[in-house]
């Protein structure tokens, strides 16, 4: 198991160590091993019966009955299971000393009991009327989702989070789990060396694990993260604080942000907007165009739609939608992006996207040789897929 590099990090027992360890090492597995064996099933006993232009859905159906993909599937319904029963336990354990932790940073203002000046804030919103698309529906099949608070100041789920992202993703997130916010900052800053944000707001920010990621490439910038899930942001700012990050977090929903119109430089998310129904998306790129200034960006670090990849790599990464608690899923990659963004009042010719290749996974040298290169395309294998040198989608555009 990937140990994280923060104060809240849980005390293992020795038993609990191992289990992580097997549960993600199984996970490994799952994503690249049994996932290429289904994929070779598909090309030898499936695709020379279908249509060349077959859809998704069509390779699912197919696919369904084939025992690669059951046993795929298996195995990952499984294995995401074993991910909670693994970390649970030692969360349930630790519960109380997490809890003073937390508040012990808050009452040093964080970076230790010496630290000159409070580090970034926490605002809660007890007034907030969390959305059913995140209360209602146990999201990766984690139960509670990420706002279930089983006592006052609890931050559980945040715990939860950080642990089972530690665990699920078997370090493809790098050593802090924010390899998405390292990535896409750190392509910001090398591709516009003369852009210099001042305010950066990452919305569905969940424990801010990639939030910190542009204090670090941007530490003269003020780093805002909001989220509609109180105990993720509790957990949030204890995470942020234990690493000396300053950023402050508010409990706030993007499709209506609390912040004045033109007051931020960057907007950024990362693995959030196929979590919002599709209504509610119009909103949130509305939002984050409002509160851009001119010259500002939003980014927007996410599964790559359906019609740039192949159809079986749209109906592997599918496979979501339908048996993980993704009810939003398909939806949000069956979007037009650019009219989408045009939409929420970007000029047509300022829409970008980008494929971005894994900082943590390259190191600084072959990244930065990487992305000097001519980009990877997104019709790949490495795209949006969990596997070892993953590259990151993202979309989004500049404001004039």
């Amino acid at each position: 198991m990937l140990s994280l590099r923060h104060d809240l990090r849980l005390p293992l027992r020795r038993d609990e160590k191992a289990r992580a360890d097997f549960v993600s090492g199984l996970r490994r597995h799952v994503f690249e091993t049994v996932a290429g064996e289904m994929r070779r099933d598909y090309g030898r006993a499936v695709a020379p019966r279908l249509a060349a232009d077959a859809e998704p859905e069509t390779i699912h159906a197919a696919m369904r009955g084939r025992e690669a993909f059951q046993f795929y599937s298996a195995l990952r319904v499984s294995s995401q299971e074993m991910v909670y029963q693994a970390i649970r336990p030692a969360i349930e354990r630790a519960g109380d000393a997490l809890q003073r932790k937390a508040a012990a940073l808050a009452a040093a203002g964080g970076g230790g009991a010496k630290a000159a000046a409070p580090l970034g804030s926490l605002t809660l919103d007890p007034d907030l009327e969390v959305p059913r698309s995140v209360s209602a529906i146990d999201i990766h099949l984690s139960p509670g989702s990420y706002v279930e608070e089983y006592a006052e100041d609890d931050l559980a789920v945040g715990a939860v989070y950080d642990n089972r992202l530690a665990v699920s993703t078997f370090g493809v997130f790098g050593p802090n789990l924010d390899d998405i916010g390292q990535s896409l900052a750190r392509f910001v800053r090398a591709r516009h060396p003369g852009f210099a944000p001042r305010r950066i707001l990452d919305v569905g920010c969940t424990v801010g694990h990639n939030t910190g990621a542009w204090k670090d490439v941007y530490p003269e910038a003020e780093v805002h993260g909001i989220d509609v899930a109180a105990p993720c942001l509790r957990y949030a700012s204890a995470r942020a604080r234990s690493q000396g990050r300053a950023i402050h977090f508010r409990q706030m929903d993007a499709e209506a942000l609390a912040f004045p119109d033109e007051s931020f430089d960057v907007v950024f998310s990362s693995m959030f907007l196929h979590e919002v129904p599709r209504k509610g998306i119009p909103k949130v790129l509305r939002e984050a165009h409002r509160v851009l200034r001119p010259g500002g960006l939003m980014l927007h670090m996410e599964l790559p739609p359906a019609d740039q990849l192949s159809a079986y790599d749209s109906f592997y990464l599918d496979w979501d939608g339908h048996y993980n608690n993704e009810p939003f899923y398909r939806a949000f990659r069956a979007m037009d992006l650019r009219r989408i963004v045009a939409a929420a009042g970007f000029a047509p010719g300022d829409y970008l996207q980008h494929v971005v290749p894994s900082w943590s996974a390259l190191g600084e040298d072959a990244w930065r040789a990487a992305v000097d290169a001519p980009e990877a395309p997104v019709a790949s294998e490495k795209t949006g897929r969990l596997s070892t040198g993953i590259r990151w989608f993202c979309f989004g555009a500049w404001k004039r």
